[in-house]
């Protein structure tokens, strides 16, 4: 692909929002050691903990971003460390001393999520009052530790995570499914943790940021129910559809305590510390600012963008119309940013991710909308750099784009069609590959008028 200027752009802004995220950088910059005393900053205050107490420190930990993180912990902590594991996806790895890595799969879990969540809950197990915890959370942690619970199998939980993410489920709902079948999820890594104290440091790819929901919640107190996880299953019609053992799981729960809380023992909590490092909306801030230097007026819509991929790609087409025409709400040029997690409701059988069928339905808005056409230019990427299970963070749409579709006699209706929206920005040569960031704050789609 010849990049013009404006992809130049979408391209250096993308990177501007990963670099504020970098775990490495985060961890260094909030977590420092003075002699014997570890300081953690928080948004309000201080917090202080003197190791001295601690005649043990392991690291632990789960998610795409947990190797830099990681790394920066051995680099403060040194030969304080009494080893520790993480476990992250497959490619997104760095170079330890004290802190083994086990490589797994996501989104769905595999045997080696398995191993590294029962390696982690024995590390967990063997902690005392005297023993601290320093655990690494990111987005991709739910599928990266698997525990199935009960009667449940792996495969159980393999088949159950493929249809939630089939069905359109937004990620709130597919980890309060997940937290009812998991021994570690949903709070149980920090009762399995329990009476060490623990620090949890905590990178959000959830809209709203809430705890109990980010890589499942593994050291949030759980207020699920039963009543709402059967809320979602027939919410999107999975009961006829679910693995035997896993309906006959919810079939024992809902008789035993429908609406039951799950896990919020106070005892428990009191020797958890979840520090949240950073999220969708620290990314949207260097993208805004990076805009502004390149000469954009630039426009923050959300951090919290949700729904259907292909309905957001029409919201951003109709502010691409009104900038384009009619200079609103802000003057060309423009840059609008926006953040957050949409999902798809798969059809087809075809290859792609949420940002890839974003991009491709705003293409076709454009083909349909063509007045300003030119001066168009929109990104949709993911912040992890992978797209589904896909290797692309997202893709590019503007007219050379639809051009190029045009010219290899591509339809785009047939690949929305069947879900396929890989195999058409690959075909026209504008899939966005940065490869994998070691980050993970949701999605970013990045808007120019220019």
């Amino acid at each position: 692909m010849n990049a013009s200027h404006p992809f130049s752009d979408l391209k250096t802004i993308y990177q501007a929002a990963i670099d504020r995220v970098d775990p490495y950088t985060m961890v260094q910059s909030r977590v420092t050691l003075d002699d014997s005393t570890l300081n953690i900053r928080l948004d309000d205050r201080q917090m202080r903990l003197s190791l001295g107490k601690f005649k043990k420190i392991y690291v632990i930990g789960a998610g795409k971003a947990t190797a830099p993180m990681a790394k920066a912990m051995e680099e403060i902590l040194g030969a304080r460390l009494s080893g520790g594991l993480i476990s992250v996806k497959t490619g997104h790895t760095d170079t330890l001393t004290h802190i083994d890595i086990i490589e797994a799969a996501h989104p769905v879990p595999d045997e080696n999520s398995r191993l590294a969540a029962q390696q982690i809950i024995d590390i967990a197990q063997k902690g005392d009052e005297t023993t601290l915890f320093i655990n690494l959370i990111s987005g991709g942690g739910s599928a990266l530790l698997a525990c199935p619970g009960q009667s449940i199998t792996l495969t159980d939980k393999r088949e159950t995570t493929e249809l939630l993410l089939a069905c359109g489920a937004d990620i709130n709902e597919i980890n309060r499914v997940r937290k009812l079948l998991s021994g570690v999820k949903g709070g149980k890594l920090a009762r399995h943790m329990y009476p060490a104290t623990s620090v949890n440091l905590i990178l959000s790819d959830v809209v709203g940021d809430d705890l109990s929901a980010i890589a499942s919640g593994p050291t949030a107190p759980d207020t699920t129910t039963v009543n709402q996880v059967l809320g979602i299953i027939k919410k999107y019609e999975l009961a006829a559809r679910l693995p035997s053992r896993v309906a006959k799981l919810l079939e024992s729960e809902a008789q035993q305590s429908p609406g039951k809380k799950r896990l919020t023992d106070d005892e428990i909590f009191s020797k958890v510390h979840n520090v949240l490092l950073g999220n969708n909306l620290s990314a949207l801030n260097a993208a805004r600012q990076t805009a502004e230097f390149l000469g954009y007026n630039t426009l923050v819509v959300s951090s919290r963008i949700t729904g259907e991929a292909r309905e957001i790609a029409r919201v951003f087409s109709g502010m691409a119309q009104d900038i384009a025409l009619g200079n609103l709400p802000t003057k060309r040029p423009t840059c609008v940013l926006a953040g957050g997690e949409t999902t798809v409701t798969i059809k087809g059988n075809g290859k792609g991710g949420r940002n890839q069928e974003m991009a491709l339905a705003f293409l076709r808005e454009l083909d349909a909308h063509s007045d300003g056409i030119e001066n168009t230019f929109f990104l949709a990427g993911a912040t992890d750099g992978n797209d589904g299970p896909t290797d692309a963070a997202g893709a590019f749409a503007s007219q050379a784009v639809l051009e190029a579709g045009k010219k290899a006699g591509l339809d785009i209706n047939e690949y929305l069609g069947r879900n396929d929206s890989y195999t058409y920005f690959d075909r026209t040569g504008y899939l966005f590959k940065p490869g994998p960031t070691n980050t993970n704050v949701c999605d970013l789609q990045i808007l120019i008028i220019d």
